[in-house]
């Protein structure tokens, strides 16, 4: 009996699983043909609900936009800074350089149309407010990066360098990299890398060179002494520290006791 009660109740229990699964279908079904009946009658109504941005994959996304052609100057903002761009995460600062890779060729694409066509490119300091973003984002990235790497290996991660001399004795930066040869038998990095330099040719060029530079100094040294002094016999009253703070290399006070910087006036 006990058996017979058992299966009783499992035949019961089964009966009300098939029936709640027949209910659930033929739910379905009067669900999908009311909503095929809504899409018949109101084709419209119904295709406000879903929204798409439009995507454009000819060669107009290297152009700029067409309301923005002929006009002499277009309304731009700033470059991103390098706080902004800490507050950023890193899928973040993904999307924003492809953003910005983007905008930079349309923007010499409009350039190089308006040489061509001999028009003024307008507002050309995009390209540089573009170009300042990038190498923020790059900076950014690269403290991130520092950070990781110290934080796992103790180290910056960055190919290691040093400060060497080329074949005309100017010094520079050169980072290391692998190469597949070993050093002493990579003939074709010899040929390329020529560190050190000799002979009286070189002597003469650095010699001429750090010439051309002290003179290059020398004269906006004096150019900005003349400025000030300028500025002295324009301006008696001139405030001294912001002098100072504007052309730190000269001397104000030497300068304020010169007969350049002395004003005509008479006396009383």
């Amino acid at each position: 009996m006990a058996s017979l009660t058992k299966i009783m109740q499992i035949s019961k229990s089964v009966n009300n699983v098939t029936k709640l699964i027949s209910n659930l279908s033929l739910s379905v079904n009067t669900n999908l043909v009311s909503n095929t009946r809504c899409f018949r009658r109101l084709p419209i109504q119904s295709s406000v609900f879903l929204h798409t941005s439009s995507t454009k994959y000819d060669l107009m996304e290297f152009f700029d936009d067409e309301n923005n052609w002929g006009k002499d100057t277009v309304k731009v903002g700033r470059e991103w800074r390098v706080d902004e761009l800490r507050l950023k995460s890193n899928e973040d600062l993904h999307k924003l350089w492809f953003v910005l890779i983007k905008e930079r060729n349309m923007l010499l694409t409009m350039e190089e149309a308006c040489k061509r066509s001999y028009k003024i490119f307008p507002n050309p300091e995009r390209i540089d407010k573009v170009d300042m973003s990038m190498t923020n984002l790059e900076t950014v990235v690269r403290e991130r990066n520092k950070a990781y790497h110290l934080l796992e290996t103790g180290e910056t991660g960055e190919r290691p360098g040093k400060l060497v001399y080329n074949a005309l004795g100017l010094r520079f930066y050169y980072r290391m990299r692998e190469y597949l040869v070993p050093k002493f038998m990579n003939s074709k990095w010899f040929k390329k890398h020529h560190f050190g330099y000799e002979g009286y040719a070189v002597q003469k060029f650095l010699r001429l060179y750090r010439e051309k530079l002290w003179n290059t100094k020398r004269r906006a040294r004096t150019r900005e002494l003349n400025q000030a002094k300028l500025l002295l016999r324009r301006f008696p009253n001139l405030d001294m520290n912001a002098l100072k703070e504007k052309y730190p290399s000269v001397d104000v006070e030497k300068a304020k006791h010169s007969k350049r910087a002395r004003g005509h006036f008479t006396p009383m």
